[in-house]
């Protein structure tokens, strides 16, 4: 009943069921056009082809004495998906989120998301959720969603890990019910830095940086170049695209409060400050693009060259955009199929193997002061 109040609340919608039915996805996925649905299909099959290259696999090691040592990778029983709605729909977030889950072999993906005022999920989020291969979807979105994926409700199952990106409110959510379920990571606001020569056209490196402006008012937009020239024209042009832009005043209050050219006197210190800043998204626009990468240390997806622009990771060229942010790549990882599977360790000792190393490590317990632990190693050689 809360899950229906909250939706009245803040979604502005009396909802009669939470779950989407087989007849809504089936009349909102007509509603796509073919063209679209068939990128959703391509892209979806480059994420599959890129992910399919994380899969894990256990080992096991045979010792002398038949003593056996392991691991099993398994995946993660039940997933959550959280998937933004309110003034714009994220197809992408589905594929990011659902294809390595289920690649990772996970039996249940569950996905939920605001819905409109009509009661409704938008078409191509449904779309979406089909190609990916999600197995239910429930209309709720907010806080309130992220609780009822960790503790289960009447209507909505409980999960073993939610993933997926969210507002102020959904990332504080995911903090709060983390240790009752994991979580992927906690997103910031979106990130771009560029380093870039003077040998770029000042227009495509200013596209790239109002890419990611577009994002929310706290997106952070960077260049790093050796021309100080270079970085004065990079700065028109930033002007003058932000007044075609349709997010024009979102993109930029993110210029504005966030934005920052900086002027190296060289790549090499462009690439050290780059590692500093540890971005979400780094651009090397630059001549060897390949030997500037084995001196990224910090970065949770960097693209090539100067025909790269970070939108082919957001949607189409196959790794994956949800990725550590806020200097968080410092020491963590995009999502991936790791993200999605468990390693659990095993051994086997024979009586004879035991009765072998069952003194050591009974000195060894003794050592720490646990002498229950000493005698359980020996206990079964006397």
């Amino acid at each position: 009943e809360a899950l229906f109040d909250y939706a009245e609340r803040f979604d502005k919608v009396r909802l009669t069921s939470l779950r989407v039915s087989e007849e809504e996805i089936k009349a909102g996925i007509a509603k796509v056009d073919k063209e679209f649905f068939a990128i959703l299909e391509k892209s979806a099959a480059n994420i599959r082809a890129f992910h399919k290259k994380q899969k894990r696999r256990g080992f096991t090691i045979k010792k002398e004495k038949d003593v056996v040592l392991g691991q099993r990778v398994s995946p993660i029983e039940r997933v959550g998906l959280y998937v933004p709605g309110g003034t714009a729909a994220y197809p992408s977030t589905v594929l990011m989120d659902a294809i390595p889950a289920k690649i990772a072999g996970c039996p249940k993906v569950v996905m939920v998301t605001p819905p409109g005022k009509d009661g409704s999920v938008p078409p191509v989020i449904l779309a979406a959720a089909k190609v990916a291969g999600v197995d239910e979807i429930y209309k709720v979105g907010g806080a309130q969603a992220v609780a009822a994926l960790a503790y289960g409700t009447q209507s909505v199952p409980k999960v073993d890990k939610i993933v997926g990106p969210g507002n102020a409110f959904v990332a504080e959510a995911k903090k709060q019910v983390f240790g009752v379920v994991s979580i992927d990571m906690i997103a910031g606001p979106s990130e771009i830095l560029v380093v870039a020569d003077d040998k770029n056209d000042p227009k495509c490196i200013a596209a790239d940086l109002l890419s990611q402006a577009e994002h929310d008012k706290n997106a952070s937009a960077v260049l790093i170049t050796d021309s100080d020239a270079f970085a004065k024209k990079v700065q028109g042009a930033v002007e003058e695209l932000l007044l075609s832009m349709e997010r024009e005043e979102i993109a930029r209050a993110s210029v504005e409060n966030n934005g920052k050219i900086i002027v190296a006197k060289d790549l090499s210190q462009a690439i050290d400050v780059a590692n500093e800043i540890a971005p979400e998204h780094l651009e090397l626009c630059v001549e060897d693009p390949f030997k500037m990468l084995k001196k990224v240390k910090n970065a949770g997806s960097v693209f090539l060259g100067r025909n790269c622009p970070e939108a082919l990771g957001d949607y189409f060229a196959g790794m994956n955009h949800t990725l550590p942010t806020c200097g968080t790549a410092r020491f963590s990882s995009p999502l991936s199929v790791d993200d999605f599977v468990k390693k659990t360790q095993f051994a086997f000792y024979s009586a004879e193997a035991l009765a072998e190393v069952a003194d050591d490590v009974a000195a060894f317990a003794r050592k720490e002061g646990l002498t229950g632990h000493a005698r359980s190693a020996t206990i079964r050689s006397k």
